[in-house]
């Protein structure tokens, strides 16, 4: 009787000390769920999911949701899935990214939530890198990695820049600091807990560019972003990439995402707004203020343009905004060389960069 008494405390020692033991695994190797929605790119997809397939990193599930393909992609991914266990393949019910990553996050069981593009490739160590970041931090944290475009037919100077600009951001982890002028936390080279996604509203957000639209929910629920210099992804352009045919990320839809979140987080509503250049940009950020019934004054350097009326608005010349008591400047001129200037201009004037002005190309 004794004996058996034992017994049954020991038994649930061990028992105790087995549950404790699964426990720090999983906290030292926690499940990270990655989402792949794909749509036509049999041509790439099996590069792509090799790279998953050979991280350093092992404890992951890839849920990937084709939309609806018309070439072999739906097939490519299902020969993997038959013998790579992790990979769990559906079909998009709806139509589009959004309703596929909508799908696919509904399946997702991980601690950590990541996407990638399947025409894209990761660098062996991604996962592991990112998990590690994220792990001491904590929540409240985005972690990320440097990129680099890759194309057989070459990479253009602009996706060169933009590469540089993104990267010289995420050494430092100070993407946030240039927000408006395009997306400062790339698509498929991101990671958070669960938790943090589910709070800043996972994919339920129907705005495009979607990844732009997250790159803002991350910003305003402030979750950090954790510095890295080392490349984890490599991104592919080529013709037919969907950043480059699908209407959804035309110019128009980030000219709008900028300003519905601008209004939203950065615009103070005792302070006038100013509207800085009236080229293309300038015009296209005018019509939409306009739209919104959003007051603002217009300037320029143009002399050609001074004293001219553009959609009933009057161009004014840029000593005008010293008249006005703190006002809040959105600056739509690209040239470089001017945007330097620009900021020398308000830097003289003791103003501050997305609280004073705000670049928004």
């Amino acid at each position: 009787m004794r004996r058996s008494k034992i017994n049954y405390v020991t038994w649930l020692l061990l028992k105790f000390l087995l549950k404790i033991v699964s426990l720090n695994s999983r906290m030292q190797n926690p499940l990270v769920s990655i989402l792949i929605p794909f749509k036509n790119t049999d041509q790439y997809l099996a590069e792509c999911l090799e790279s998953i397939i050979n991280q350093t990193y092992t404890n992951w599930e890839l849920i990937i949701v084709d939309d609806h393909s018309t070439d072999t992609s739906y097939n490519l991914v299902q020969s993997f899935s038959t013998k790579e266990p992790r990979i769990k393949l559906f079909r998009n019910k709806g139509s589009g990214i959004i309703p596929a990553l909508q799908l696919a996050y509904t399946q997702a069981q991980g601690v950590f939530i990541t996407r990638m593009d399947s025409d894209d490739v990761m660098h062996q160590l991604k996962i592991d890198t990112l998990v590690n970041k994220l792990l001491p931090h904590g929540e409240q944290h985005v972690a990320t990695g440097l990129v680099h475009y890759f194309s057989e037919d070459g990479i253009s100077d602009g996706y060169r820049k933009y590469e540089n600009w993104l990267n010289q951001l995420t050494r430092t982890g100070s993407n946030y600091n240039e927000i408006y002028k395009e997306c400062v936390i790339p698509s498929p080279c991101w990671m958070v807990f669960k938790k943090d996604f589910d709070r800043v509203g996972a994919f339920n957000s129907d705005r495009y560019p979607e990844d732009y639209d997250l790159t803002f929910r991350f910003y305003e629920h402030n979750l950090k972003v954790i510095p890295c210099d080392t490349v984890l992804h490599y991104w592919r352009d080529y013709g037919s990439r969907a950043s480059r045919t699908d209407t959804n990320y035309a110019q128009n839809s980030f000219i709008d995402i900028k300003l519905h979140y601008f209004l939203k987080l950065n615009k103070d509503s005792n302070r006038p707004l100013v509207l800085w250049g009236a080229g293309k940009r300038g015009k296209q950020i005018a019509q939409r203020l306009i739209q919104l019934e959003v007051p603002f004054q217009w300037v320029c350097n143009n002399p050609k343009k001074i004293g001219k009326h553009i959609y009933e608005q009057e161009m004014k010349a840029v000593n005008s905004i010293t008249h006005l008591t703190k006002p809040q400047c959105i600056i739509s001129v690209a040239n470089p060389e001017e945007q330097d200037r620009i900021t020398s201009y308000f830097k003289s004037a003791k103003k501050q960069s997305m609280t004073d002005y705000f670049f928004f190309c």
